[in-house]
């Protein structure tokens, strides 16, 4: 399932794990923050992440095409205790006040679900969830989060109609659950966001979905790009040349639209940002220089629940299994370390998993002579879902940058559909861009 990608809170001096200029208190006994705001510039992702999302457990009753946990009926009794659940929590805070998500399978199937979410948000964590649509979502339910602490709850909608919707997810009616949901959220005073996964069953319905977002009162609108991974299979993404005009038209609604917009797991959609405001420039219709975090790119504060600038797979970016095993995100299944073994905060500032993505000079192929590799550095989750290397090229990015095309023409290296067609581990027709 999706994970509510688009918030945090302000966090400590990132060289000062425990403190925080919004109320902790440092020596590891924070308390509960006086302001929610981010403080953005304290961020130092070498140090803490900007978002920790926690699989709670990876039981689901539904049955999604593009499950990345490939969920199951029931839970497994290998799962994280409560105990080890709050000493998770209590480990994250070390990094300060970053947002902390619940995330599955389904969130709710654990009875302890209520007693975490109270003890992540005294400790000061900024708390968000995102559970699986089902009538086990009450008003009741939601009214118990919301005096727990909840800051957001997130909940996923990937088809304008029930039938789209419907079948992606494989359970009938989820699409009217969807709906009721964000409906009481509000009526119990919880923020709202909608999580999409665009993909080959949705992509002619973009427009349609975002009329949709108009009318649902959320603060954010999270678009997901498709891994293929879990149950998500090559066939079902989209090619480079169909995302880049998503990432034109959202970049266009990002301008009216009454909620932020946010991709997820597609850092060139910056690129396409600066992009369009560079020619908007020199055309007359733009007078700040260009900036990749406007047009609703990477941030949201409406609630005290925003999002940092440039996150990426392990690079302000952490995911903990079910059963503790510590990924760089929960599309790049490379576990650097469990909790119950390995210390949380020393395994994302010193594995050599997490200072590898973290490296950009690193990366190969066209990604590595990018002019836009500050900012984006490619899915690392989609290049290792592609490649089985997760420092390779963003096999679904349609920019080839002008240096790569010198070194092609010179001989330097080779054409990007035979670039990546001879590293493919799992496609036979990867939809590439040409080159």
């Amino acid at each position: 399932m999706p994970h509510p990608g688009a918030g945090t809170a302000a966090q400590g001096h990132p060289g000062h794990p425990g403190a925080s200029r919004a109320g902790g208190h440092p020596g590891g006994h924070p308390g509960r923050s006086t302001d929610p705001r981010p403080v953005v510039g304290d961020f130092d992702f070498s140090q803490s992440p900007w978002l920790v999302i926690w699989e709670t457990t990876r039981a689901c009753d539904l049955a999604c095409k593009h499950c990345r946990a490939e969920a199951i009926p029931d839970r497994n009794p290998g799962e994280l205790t409560t105990v080890e659940a709050k000493r998770l929590l209590e480990d994250v805070r070390r990094f300060g006040r970053v947002l902390f998500v619940f995330t599955g399978g389904d969130a709710l199937k654990r009875d302890d679900i209520y007693e975490l979410t109270e003890y992540g948000a005294k400790l000061g964590l900024r708390m968000a969830m995102t559970p699986t649509v089902s009538p086990r979502v009450t008003p009741d339910t939601l009214r118990r989060l919301k005096e727990a602490g909840l800051a957001r709850i997130s909940v996923s909608i990937d088809g304008s109609t029930p039938a789209i919707h419907d079948a992606i997810r494989g359970v009938p009616g989820c699409w009217d659950w969807a709906i009721r949901i964000m409906r009481e959220a509000r009526e119990a005073g919880l923020s709202t966001q909608v999580n999409t996964t665009v993909s080959n069953w949705n992509l002619d319905d973009f427009d349609a979905l975002y009329t949709l977002m108009t009318t649902l009162g959320i603060v954010f609108w999270e678009v997901f790009f498709l891994v293929p991974t879990g149950r998500a299979r090559p066939e079902d993404v989209p090619t480079p040349e169909q995302w880049e005009g998503i990432f034109n038209r959202m970049y266009d609604l990002s301008k009216d639209a009454p909620f932020d917009i946010k991709a997820t797991a597609a850092p060139q959609y910056r690129r396409v940002v600066v992009q369009r405001q560079v020619a908007e420039r020199r055309a007359g219709q733009r007078e700040d220089a260009p900036d990749e975090l406007t047009a609703g790119l990477d941030f949201s504060l409406k609630d005290g629940v925003g999002r940092a600038k440039g996150v990426n797979d392990g690079d302000g970016f952490m995911f903990v299994s079910h059963t503790g095993d510590v990924y760089p995100s929960g599309f790049l299944p490379l576990a650097a370390g469990n909790i119950r073994t390995h210390d949380l905060v020393e395994v994302y500032r010193s594995s050599p998993l997490f200072l590898s993505l973290r490296d950009r000079s690193q990366l190969k192929g066209k990604c590595n002579v990018c002019e836009f590799r500050p900012i984006c550095g490619g899915s690392r989750a989609r290049a290792f879902g592609v490649t089985g290397d997760p420092l390779e090229s963003e096999p679904y990015c349609a920019h080839i940058p002008l240096k790569y095309k010198k070194m092609v023409e010179k001989g330097e290296a080779e054409p990007v559909a035979e670039y990546f067609a001879r590293r493919d581990r799992r496609l036979k027709n990867l939809p590439l861009a040409g080159g």
